[in-house]
Protein backbone atom coordinates (compact mmCIF):
# COMPACT_ATOMS: atom_id res chain seq x y z
CA UNK A 1 0.00 0.00 0.00
CA UNK A 2 1.16 3.17 -1.12
CA UNK A 3 0.47 5.94 1.51
CA UNK A 4 0.42 9.78 1.27
CA UNK A 5 0.01 12.47 3.64
CA UNK A 6 -2.53 15.21 2.08
CA UNK A 7 -4.64 18.41 3.54
CA UNK A 8 -8.21 18.60 2.61
CA UNK A 9 -11.12 21.11 3.86
CA UNK A 10 -8.93 21.99 6.83
CA UNK A 11 -7.81 18.66 7.66
CA UNK A 12 -4.76 16.65 7.27
CA UNK A 13 -4.50 12.89 7.26
CA UNK A 14 -2.98 10.22 5.66
CA UNK A 15 -4.42 8.49 2.91
CA UNK A 16 -4.06 5.09 0.53
CA UNK A 17 -2.93 6.81 -2.97
CA UNK A 18 -5.12 5.16 -5.24
CA UNK A 19 -5.21 5.59 -9.52
CA UNK A 20 -5.60 9.78 -9.25
CA UNK A 21 -7.31 9.16 -5.90
CA UNK A 22 -6.76 9.43 -2.27
CA UNK A 23 -8.70 7.12 0.26
CA UNK A 24 -8.91 8.75 3.35
CA UNK A 25 -7.25 6.39 6.52
CA UNK A 26 -8.97 8.25 9.08
CA UNK A 27 -12.26 7.31 10.04
CA UNK A 28 -13.00 9.66 12.12
CA UNK A 29 -12.82 12.67 9.53
CA UNK A 30 -15.91 11.03 7.99
CA UNK A 31 -14.62 10.45 4.61
CA UNK A 32 -15.56 7.15 2.86
CA UNK A 33 -15.08 8.00 -0.38
CA UNK A 34 -11.76 8.52 -2.67
CA UNK A 35 -10.61 12.06 -3.18
CA UNK A 36 -9.77 13.14 -6.68
CA UNK A 37 -5.97 14.16 -5.81
CA UNK A 38 -6.96 17.54 -7.85
CA UNK A 39 -8.96 18.51 -4.79
CA UNK A 40 -6.37 17.48 -1.88
CA UNK A 41 -2.72 19.33 -1.29
CA UNK A 42 -0.05 16.27 -0.91
CA UNK A 43 1.69 17.26 2.52
CA UNK A 44 5.50 16.20 3.61
CA UNK A 45 5.21 12.95 4.73
CA UNK A 46 5.81 13.22 7.88
CA UNK A 47 5.22 15.49 11.07
CA UNK A 48 7.89 13.59 13.07
CA UNK A 49 8.79 14.44 16.70
CA UNK A 50 12.60 13.60 15.66
CA UNK A 51 14.62 12.40 12.84
CA UNK A 52 17.15 9.95 13.95
CA UNK A 53 19.93 9.13 11.05
CA UNK A 54 22.83 6.62 10.96
CA UNK A 55 26.30 7.37 9.73
CA UNK A 56 28.96 4.91 8.46
CA UNK A 57 26.54 2.59 8.42
CA UNK A 58 27.15 1.18 4.57
CA UNK A 59 30.57 -0.51 4.41
CA UNK A 60 30.97 1.22 1.03
CA UNK A 61 30.28 4.50 2.49
CA UNK A 62 32.83 3.89 5.61
CA UNK A 63 35.70 2.95 3.10
CA UNK A 64 35.03 5.93 0.91
CA UNK A 65 35.36 7.91 3.62
CA UNK A 66 38.31 5.97 4.90
CA UNK A 67 36.77 4.88 8.28
CA UNK A 68 36.54 1.91 10.30
CA UNK A 69 33.10 -0.03 10.72
CA UNK A 70 31.50 1.42 13.70
CA UNK A 71 30.83 -1.13 16.43
CA UNK A 72 27.89 0.25 17.35
CA UNK A 73 25.43 1.79 15.39
CA UNK A 74 26.35 5.90 15.02
CA UNK A 75 23.38 8.48 15.47
CA UNK A 76 22.73 11.70 14.75
CA UNK A 77 19.46 14.43 14.82
CA UNK A 78 17.96 16.04 11.73
CA UNK A 79 15.25 18.69 12.77
CA UNK A 80 11.87 18.35 11.88
CA UNK A 81 12.01 21.60 10.09
CA UNK A 82 14.21 20.18 7.46
CA UNK A 83 11.95 17.88 6.07
CA UNK A 84 10.69 18.70 2.45
CA UNK A 85 8.33 16.59 0.04
CA UNK A 86 8.50 14.81 -3.44
CA UNK A 87 9.11 18.26 -5.62
CA UNK A 88 10.11 20.55 -3.20
CA UNK A 89 13.19 22.29 -4.08
CA UNK A 90 16.50 21.59 -1.62
CA UNK A 91 18.17 25.38 -0.60
CA UNK A 92 21.39 25.71 -0.55
CA UNK A 93 22.29 28.02 2.43
CA UNK A 94 24.65 31.13 1.92
CA UNK A 95 27.01 29.97 5.06
CA UNK A 96 28.03 26.65 3.22
CA UNK A 97 29.78 26.09 -0.08
CA UNK A 98 29.75 22.59 -0.77
CA UNK A 99 26.04 20.73 -0.05
CA UNK A 100 26.05 17.13 -0.79
CA UNK A 101 23.60 14.40 -2.03
CA UNK A 102 23.08 11.27 0.46
CA UNK A 103 20.44 8.76 -0.99
CA UNK A 104 19.04 6.66 1.75
CA UNK A 105 16.15 4.13 3.26
CA UNK A 106 13.59 5.89 6.02
CA UNK A 107 11.52 4.14 8.35
CA UNK A 108 8.80 5.91 9.10
CA UNK A 109 7.61 4.91 13.11
CA UNK A 110 3.92 3.96 12.66
CA UNK A 111 3.34 3.36 17.13
CA UNK A 112 5.68 3.82 20.31
CA UNK A 113 8.62 2.07 20.45
CA UNK A 114 10.69 1.87 23.67
CA UNK A 115 13.15 -0.83 24.57
CA UNK A 116 11.89 -3.23 21.66
CA UNK A 117 14.03 -5.88 20.71
CA UNK A 118 15.42 -6.68 16.62
CA UNK A 119 13.00 -9.24 16.51
CA UNK A 120 9.73 -8.11 17.69
CA UNK A 121 9.85 -4.52 15.93
CA UNK A 122 7.63 -5.00 13.03
CA UNK A 123 4.27 -3.62 14.71
CA UNK A 124 6.26 -0.20 15.25
CA UNK A 125 7.32 0.05 11.25
CA UNK A 126 4.48 2.17 9.20
CA UNK A 127 6.55 1.42 6.06
CA UNK A 128 9.28 2.77 4.12
CA UNK A 129 10.12 6.01 1.91
CA UNK A 130 13.09 7.53 -0.24
CA UNK A 131 15.63 10.02 1.67
CA UNK A 132 18.37 12.35 0.94
CA UNK A 133 20.62 13.18 3.92
CA UNK A 134 21.50 16.18 2.84
CA UNK A 135 24.50 17.57 3.43
CA UNK A 136 26.74 20.73 4.20
CA UNK A 137 29.71 18.86 4.06
CA UNK A 138 32.09 21.53 4.20
CA UNK A 139 30.31 23.12 7.66
CA UNK A 140 30.64 19.45 8.86
CA UNK A 141 34.51 19.19 8.42
CA UNK A 142 34.70 23.10 10.04
CA UNK A 143 32.37 22.18 12.99
CA UNK A 144 33.21 18.36 13.38
CA UNK A 145 29.66 18.19 14.40
CA UNK A 146 26.45 17.12 12.89
CA UNK A 147 24.18 19.51 13.63
CA UNK A 148 24.35 22.18 11.33
CA UNK A 149 26.12 20.34 8.46
CA UNK A 150 22.49 18.88 8.61
CA UNK A 151 19.98 20.65 10.38
CA UNK A 152 18.95 23.39 7.93
CA UNK A 153 15.33 23.69 6.35
CA UNK A 154 14.99 21.46 3.67
CA UNK A 155 17.80 19.37 3.96
CA UNK A 156 15.67 15.99 4.69
CA UNK A 157 13.63 15.47 1.56
CA UNK A 158 11.58 12.37 2.26
CA UNK A 159 8.99 10.84 -0.09
CA UNK A 160 6.90 10.08 -2.89
CA UNK A 161 5.21 8.02 -0.59
CA UNK A 162 4.99 5.95 2.42
CA UNK A 163 5.45 1.70 0.67
CA UNK A 164 3.67 -0.37 3.48
CA UNK A 165 4.93 -3.46 1.72
CA UNK A 166 8.33 -4.47 1.89
CA UNK A 167 9.24 -7.51 2.36
CA UNK A 168 12.95 -7.35 3.10
CA UNK A 169 14.26 -4.00 3.65
CA UNK A 170 17.64 -5.38 3.90
CA UNK A 171 17.69 -6.31 -0.06
CA UNK A 172 16.90 -3.18 -2.27
CA UNK A 173 18.53 -2.05 -4.53
CA UNK A 174 19.50 1.90 -3.85
CA UNK A 175 20.15 4.77 -6.73
CA UNK A 176 21.24 8.40 -6.57
CA UNK A 177 20.66 10.15 -9.90
CA UNK A 178 22.03 14.42 -10.37
CA UNK A 179 20.94 15.38 -13.35
CA UNK A 180 19.92 11.62 -14.71
CA UNK A 181 23.33 10.38 -14.09
CA UNK A 182 24.09 7.91 -11.57
CA UNK A 183 25.90 8.90 -8.54
CA UNK A 184 24.72 6.08 -6.10
CA UNK A 185 24.60 2.67 -6.58
CA UNK A 186 24.58 0.41 -4.05
CA UNK A 187 22.19 -2.05 -1.53
CA UNK A 188 20.76 -1.96 1.73
CA UNK A 189 22.14 -5.62 2.06
CA UNK A 190 25.30 -3.40 2.60
CA UNK A 191 24.30 -1.85 5.72
CA UNK A 192 26.46 -2.69 9.06
CA UNK A 193 23.24 -2.94 10.60
CA UNK A 194 20.25 -3.74 9.57
CA UNK A 195 16.54 -1.79 9.70
CA UNK A 196 15.47 -3.59 12.87
CA UNK A 197 19.06 -3.98 14.39
CA UNK A 198 19.16 0.13 14.15
CA UNK A 199 16.07 0.56 15.16
CA UNK A 200 15.97 -1.39 18.05
CA UNK A 201 19.53 -0.07 19.44
CA UNK A 202 17.77 3.54 18.94
CA UNK A 203 14.97 2.78 20.92
CA UNK A 204 17.36 1.55 23.77
CA UNK A 205 18.67 5.25 23.99
CA UNK A 206 14.74 7.75 23.13
CA UNK A 207 11.54 6.80 23.04
CA UNK A 208 10.27 6.70 19.43
CA UNK A 209 7.34 8.14 18.67
CA UNK A 210 4.58 7.57 15.42
CA UNK A 211 5.51 9.56 12.87
CA UNK A 212 9.49 10.01 13.58
CA UNK A 213 11.54 8.85 11.18
CA UNK A 214 14.75 6.68 11.02
CA UNK A 215 17.04 7.11 8.05
CA UNK A 216 19.00 4.22 7.87
CA UNK A 217 22.96 5.49 6.32
CA UNK A 218 23.83 5.93 2.66
CA UNK A 219 26.24 3.99 0.34
CA UNK A 220 29.41 5.04 -1.79
CA UNK A 221 29.43 7.79 -3.95
CA UNK A 222 28.36 10.84 -2.45
CA UNK A 223 28.53 13.80 -3.78
CA UNK A 224 28.18 17.44 -4.10
CA UNK A 225 25.04 19.21 -5.34
CA UNK A 226 25.03 23.20 -7.00
CA UNK A 227 21.89 25.23 -7.62
CA UNK A 228 19.88 23.63 -10.86
CA UNK A 229 20.73 20.11 -10.44
CA UNK A 230 18.32 17.79 -9.94
CA UNK A 231 18.61 14.81 -8.06
CA UNK A 232 16.40 11.57 -7.63
CA UNK A 233 16.89 8.67 -5.14
CA UNK A 234 15.42 5.78 -5.94
CA UNK A 235 15.33 2.35 -3.99
CA UNK A 236 13.59 -0.88 -5.33
CA UNK A 237 9.88 -2.03 -4.21
CA UNK A 238 10.11 1.76 -2.40
CA UNK A 239 9.60 4.70 -4.99
CA UNK A 240 11.42 7.35 -6.70
CA UNK A 241 12.29 10.82 -5.09
CA UNK A 242 13.10 13.73 -6.98
CA UNK A 243 14.37 17.32 -6.07
CA UNK A 244 15.53 20.20 -7.72
CA UNK A 245 18.38 22.20 -6.36
CA UNK A 246 17.87 26.37 -6.19
CA UNK A 247 20.03 28.54 -4.20
CA UNK A 248 18.71 30.60 -0.95
CA UNK A 249 18.64 33.90 -3.49
CA UNK A 250 15.90 32.37 -5.36
CA UNK A 251 12.50 32.26 -4.04
CA UNK A 252 11.44 29.23 -2.53
CA UNK A 253 8.03 27.94 -2.22
CA UNK A 254 6.73 28.24 1.78
CA UNK A 255 6.99 24.83 3.45
CA UNK A 256 4.85 25.81 6.65
CA UNK A 257 1.14 24.55 7.28
CA UNK A 258 -0.87 25.10 10.48
CA UNK A 259 -2.50 21.35 10.04
CA UNK A 260 -1.84 18.77 12.41
CA UNK A 261 -1.63 15.00 11.22
CA UNK A 262 -3.08 11.87 12.50
CA UNK A 263 -0.91 8.84 12.20
CA UNK A 264 -3.20 5.67 11.56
Amino acid sequence: MRIIRVAYNNFSFYAQLLDGEALCLDRSKGLTKPLPLSEVRILPLAVPSKIVCLGLNYRSHAKEMGRELPTEPLIFLKPPTAVISHGQPIVIPPMSEQVDYEGELAVIIGRQCKNVPAGELAPCIFGFACANDVTARDLQRKDGLFTRAKGFDTFAPIGPWIETDVPNPDNLQIRTLVNGQVRQDGNTSDMVFSVTQAISFISRIMTLMPGDVVLTGTPAGIGELKAGDEVTVEIETVGLLTNSVQSAAQPSEALGEDLEPTLQ
